[in-house]
């Protein structure tokens, strides 16, 4: 089976499930989660995994804009002191817990791998926060909150990333080198952003585009800007999200874009998403059983226990840290 047709088995699998998510009481990413696991475990089911570049360019890009566009912008505003705290200092401590608990749990774990561990875990992700709080009866303003974090979180979280696998790899590490290079990688990525949010305005201005046209330059440019600061060695996280919030102080323009412009773009962008957001949750699904017939029987019960403690010291870090808030 090639990936064009787990691509298709996976886009039906998801169709049903999500049809069947109403009836339950189950999120509809939880859902496709299991589902995910449930047929990898299938002993016909032979699943190629797709390198993690190809997953961070073809996903990545369209699923931040798309909430980057649909976050109230002044809401995000009014609240940036908070939505950034929660990005970058929670993110920061919560990584440094984990690589505590990971290297005293896991026998035979280092302090560069323990903070490469820390750094994949600390930030929650943005594609399952904006599918499950779209799910939920929340305020107004937790939801912006939310959902803001988990858009910018991932620059950090990146940052620290990159980081801690040039510990692994031999580099040498000073605090004031690691501080320098995040924020020049911050910094890089919300600029390049902004420029390409800018031309892109500046574009559909001065040329009198159709809306199919405006439409496929919008889906384009969530992956250029993502490509461009990831190029330069900048955040294309924080690009793609910049360019979003960007345009979306422009959505109601009509000198930029027509009703016509506006219900289509709608209309492409969500049937998308769908698709996107279905195979993405199936896929982390799908990982489970892989990474569960690698690990030998011996260490299974220590990995778990391993694994709940860092669930618990994050969930206590996050609460702990939000209560002195």
């Amino acid at each position: 089976m090639d990936y064009f047709h787990i691509i298709l088995f996976l886009l039906t699998l998801a169709v049903a499930l999500t049809s069947l998510a109403p009836r339950t009481t189950i999120p509809y990413p939880v859902l496709l989660m299991l589902g995910g696991i449930g047929i990898g475990f299938l002993p016909e089911f032979r699943y190629i995994p797709i390198p993690s570049e190809l997953i961070f360019l073809i996903f990545l890009p369209p699923l931040l804009y798309d909430s980057s566009m649909k976050i109230p912008y002044p809401a995000f505003r009014k609240n940036f002191g908070l939505i950034s705290m929660l990005a970058i200092a929670m993110v920061l401590i919560t990584m440094c817990a984990i690589a505590v608990v990971t290297y005293f749990c896991v026998p035979g774990m280092s302090w560069p791998i323990a903070f490469v561990v820390g750094a994949i875990l600390s930030p929650p992700d943005a594609a399952a926060a904006a599918a499950v709080l779209n799910t939920l009866r929340i305020p107004a303003r937790t939801k912006t909150i939310l959902e803001g974090e988990s858009l910018v979180n991932d620059a950090s979280a990146l940052t620290a990333y990159r980081i801690a696998l040039g510990m692994v790899g031999g580099a040498i590490f000073t605090w004031w080198h690691a501080a320098w290079e995040f924020a020049l990688i911050i910094t890089g990525g919300v600029l390049v952003g902004f420029l390409l949010g800018l031309l892109f305005i500046q574009v559909l201005k001065r040329i009198p585009f159709t809306s199919t046209a405006t439409v496929t330059l919008s889906i384009l440019l969530p992956f250029v800007a993502y490509q461009s600061a990831e190029s330069l060695g900048a955040s294309g996280v924080l690009a793609v999200v910049t360019a979003g919030l960007l345009i979306s102080k422009k959505t109601h323009d009509q000198k930029l874009y027509s009703q016509q412009t506006i219900q289509q773009s709608l209309s492409v962008w969500s049937v998308m998403i769908y698709m996107l957001n279905g195979i993405v949750f199936l896929m982390i699904g799908l990982e489970f059983p892989q990474a569960l017939r690698e690990i030998p029987a011996a260490a299974l019960l220590p990995l778990i226990f391993s694994a709940c403690a860092i669930f618990f010291i994050a969930l206590a870090v996050r609460i702990l840290v939000l209560f002195e808030r």
